[in-house]
């Protein structure tokens, strides 16, 4: 438990502090693709290099913080979510797109720093590190929000996501992720202390919670609870962090309040992939991202988030809510061939006829249900409730 608090800020314990510590000095292998080998670096090492180098390059960073997941992990360890990502922020002033091109250039310089010895560094060119070691990269640039994101591969989800941001109006999507640890005090005493830290010898170390109220958020980590503000305002509205918080274990704070917001979540999200082809691209991506390692979790993901959307959907004409509860049900179809609970996908019958977009050649057909009356399940139709028995 926090020793001290003051609205969205809070000094954290001892406990929290030696958890922070061991996860900043923790190794953390990026995979390199094809023959590229593997990159160890412990998070404390690649802030040290990064904001280093950028600080020659004439860029200001401000501030260094944890975010995300991995700062909830620190502020209460069995908080049910576990962490992936390690979400690092280094807020700094990017004021235009040769402040942009240089953070790219000065993290892909960086990774040359951890390749294994005996390795030729002069021959690998930063597109090259790209390529290799990056899974993603991110840029928004407009009125309200100026960030870029480079996130680095880990085989088992566990990338380090390092965000550059000068502004960013909503920093968090729930109470339970809007955690940030402040590092900039420990840094330093990495830097200076030449004695180990110790219960009487260690940094202040501030957590803030974006949300508002820290120790209400704090509450909703320790029990569980799905509490936020103003969904519209996030894009995508949240439903899919809100359905796989659901299938975590989490529950509404308030359930009659959040039906509400759930359908906010659904209108924002229909609003900002409107397209079923984007909403296709969108659900595949998350289940990507989110489920590496947790593959059998991925049918009770879509299970919850077809309820969601089947309950909480007023926003679309009759047609469009049959397509996107189509496209969940053929992805939930897909799920559970790749497990090997439906021995045949293409002899299941699916409940909503397969919408237009089907045709497009960029749709998969390997997880198109045929909606032929040739498959019986078994008499309690567990494996799928959306697909009626024959």
């Amino acid at each position: 438990m926090a020793e001290e608090s003051r609205g969205s800020l809070s000094v954290l314990s001892w406990e929290q502090v030696r958890r922070l510590d061991a996860l900043l000095a923790e190794s953390i292998p990026i995979h390199g693709r094809w023959n590229f080998p593997t990159l160890h670096m412990r998070p404390r090492d690649i802030v040290r290099v990064v904001r280093a180098r950028l600080r020659e390059r004439h860029i200001d960073v401000r501030e260094v913080r944890l975010n995300g997941s991995a700062a909830s992990h620190v502020l209460h360890e069995d908080s049910g979510l576990g962490y992936k990502d390690l979400d690092l922020i280094f807020r700094a002033d990017l004021k235009g797109e040769r402040e942009f091109q240089t953070v790219k250039e000065v993290v892909l310089h960086s990774l040359l720093d951890f390749l294994p010895a005996g390795v030729n560094k002069e021959k690998i060119t930063p597109l090259t590190l790209k390529e290799a070691y990056v899974q993603k990269m991110v840029k928004v640039c407009n009125d309200s929000d100026r960030w870029s994101l480079i996130s680095l591969s880990n085989n088992s989800g566990k990338n380090v996501e390092l965000k550059f941001v000068d502004s960013l109006r909503r920093q968090f999507e729930f109470s339970v992720d809007s955690f940030q640890i402040r590092l900039d005090s420990l840094l330093l005493f990495y830097e200076c202390s030449e004695n180990p830290m110790a219960e009487t010898f260690h940094p202040s170390i501030v957590g803030e919670s974006v949300y508002g109220d820290f120790e209400e958020a704090l509450e909703h980590l320790r029990c569980k609870l799905i509490c936020t503000r103003n969904p519209e305002e996030i894009r995508g509205g949240g439903l899919l962090k809100y359905c796989h918080l659901l299938v975590r274990g989490f529950r509404a704070a308030s359930q009659p309040h959040m039906k509400q917001l759930e359908r906010y979540m659904c209108s924002r999200f229909f609003i900002d992939f409107p397209d079923v082809a984007e909403q296709r691209r969108k659900l595949e991506s998350y289940l990507q991202n989110h489920f590496v390692g947790l593959e059998e979790r991925k049918y009770e993901y879509l299970s919850t988030l077809h309820g969601v959307v089947s309950e909480s959907t007023v926003c679309l004409m009759g047609h469009e809510r049959r397509q996107a509860l189509s496209l969940i049900t053929m992805l939930a179809v897909r799920v559970l061939a790749e497990q090997n609970v439906i021995p045949n996908v293409a002899n299941v019958t699916c409940y909503y006829q397969p919408a237009p977009y089907v045709a497009d050649g960029n749709f998969s057909n390997y997880y198109v249900a045929q909606v032929q009356p040739v498959y019986t399940c078994q008499p309690s139709n567990t494996f799928c409730p959306w697909l009626p028995c024959n």
